[in-house]
């Protein structure tokens, strides 16, 4: 359960990140169909892409149980129990930046051909709210 709860908050930090980039998306629950192997639940994060005309996945947020700490060796014993347990594990791209620099440059493309930067990037761009030459 614990897992579960792990996975939820990792997909609200993804949501989060994209709110600050000022992107519009999606989440979708991935059918049970099309999950790897060791997947228990994973979640694709789409962005929309004017250029597709449609939502492409940056992002994605997986839950295993414990296939891959298995394989690790990866095990805890709770306080007070003698029991070794196997560790669930998640796994969270956060930001693949080729597909992500996708959305960003043709969300926030203005009709000069600069584009906008979102508050969130500007102080890491040193002020700069926008980048590239006016056409």
């Amino acid at each position: 359960q614990r897992s579960k709860e792990h996975h939820e908050q990792i997909v609200r930090n993804a949501e989060e990140l994209l709110a600050m980039l000022e992107l519009p998306y999606r989440v979708v629950l991935v059918c049970g169909g099309d999950l790897g192997v060791p997947q228990v639940q994973k979640y694709d994060i789409e962005c929309w892409m004017p250029s597709r005309n449609g939502f492409g996945e940056t992002h994605s947020a997986s839950r295993f149980h414990d296939f891959q700490a298995r394989r690790l060796n990866l095990r805890y014993r709770r306080k007070g129990d003698r029991k070794v347990t196997f560790c669930h594990t998640l796994n969270n791209t956060v930001v693949a930046s080729p597909r992500i620099l996708i959305a960003l440059l043709e969300m926030h493309q203005q009709p000069d051909g600069t584009v906008r930067l979102p508050k969130a990037l500007q102080a890491l761009l040193g002020g700069r709210d926008r980048i590239g030459r006016a056409l």
